[in-house]
């Protein structure tokens, strides 16, 4: 089994379970579209970032969603500091979006899936089980932390941006206050499509990781209308595989209709090719081959572990 790179994003070159080694990279992006620019609210971010899902931030207890982890997120976050670097060096009529909106952008990517961590109060339950009402939960956290770092103007602007990497609210709905954040939004929701299934180990982290997630999260089955039975959506780790095509094509009419087509900016951002969508492109066909095949030697990577195992 490979597990060469599997910790890498996806120029290979940044290893996405490193908080500081994001951290650095996002710095440099945005030094380098806003020369003179301060990095400390974006340096405090990542170490409360790290610090939360240690479970060192205190009133919460560490992330225990492996799915829904923090390469997850790190991965997100560079996605979309990319996104945004794309878009400020390829626009030619429209405006800037300006550093602030850089700053806002990727804190609310750091902690997009805050929803996910349980606080203190919750330690008899799992992550997962929040999983259809996280997005909201991330909101609320944010209302709380973004004046803690000084952005309390923003807070309320971010449990907005949020809800455009989840579908509690269709993304028309979702209320901005200009074009600007709309566009900022936008860039979030693809950049958390793009990373994830962008990610070398996307197709063994949906069989091994995501199911039980959803198994936890009432995902993997749901009530009929007659709310007397129940509808199986997912038998396995397998089926979710299986099923995955069909879900690119969902999220691929996401990122074109909905989101506007942001993704597109990586391409601007990596000076012509759009790694993202290059390695999604590829997970799917490895996802079709599996579903016709059912070869289980098609998925021999070995995604990194990032959360601690469970004291017994």
């Amino acid at each position: 089994m490979s597990i060469y790179g599997n910790d890498r994003d996806v120029t290979a070159r940044i290893k996405t379970t490193d908080v500081g080694a994001v951290n650095r990279e996002v710095d440099r992006i945005f030094v380098h579209l806003y020369p003179g620019g301060a990095t400390a609210r974006l340096d405090r971010a990542f170490a409360d970032l790290a610090s939360l899902y240690r479970g060192q931030y205190p009133g919460y207890l560490p992330c225990d969603t492996a799915y829904h982890d923090i390469q997850h997120v790190l991965d997100v976050t560079l996605a979309m500091a990319r996104l945004v670097d794309g878009y400020e060096r390829g626009r030619s009529e429209t405006a800037a979006l300006g550093a602030e909106l850089f700053e806002l952008g990727v804190i609310t990517a750091l902690f997009h899936d805050s929803g996910y961590i349980r606080n203190l109060a919750e330690a008899d339950r799992k992550g997962a089980e929040f999983t259809v009402i996280h997005v909201s939960r991330g909101a609320r956290f944010l209302m709380d932390y973004l004046p803690r770092i000084g952005m309390e103007s923003l807070a309320p602007i971010a449990a907005s941006l949020i809800h455009f990497t989840g579908y509690e609210r269709p993304v028309a709905d979702i209320p901005v206050p200009t074009l600007a954040h709309r566009l900022l939004g936008n860039l979030l929701g693809s950049a958390d499509i793009i990373a994830q299934m962008s990610d070398r180990c996307y197709l063994e982290k949906c069989r091994d990781r995501l199911y039980p997630e959803f198994v936890w999260g009432g995902i993997a089955r749901k009530k009929r209308p007659d709310n007397d039975s129940e509808e199986v959506v997912f038998a396995s780790g397998e089926d979710l595989l299986h099923k995955t095509p069909d879900f690119y094509d969902g999220a691929s009419r996401r990122l074109q209709k909905d989101l506007q087509g942001g993704f597109s900016y990586a391409g601007s951002h990596f000076g012509g090719q759009n790694l993202y969508l290059d390695s999604v492109e590829k997970n799917i066909r490895f996802a079709r081959r599996f579903r016709d095949t059912h070869d289980e030697g098609l998925l021999k990577r070995v995604p990194p572990v990032t959360i601690a195992a469970k004291k017994r």
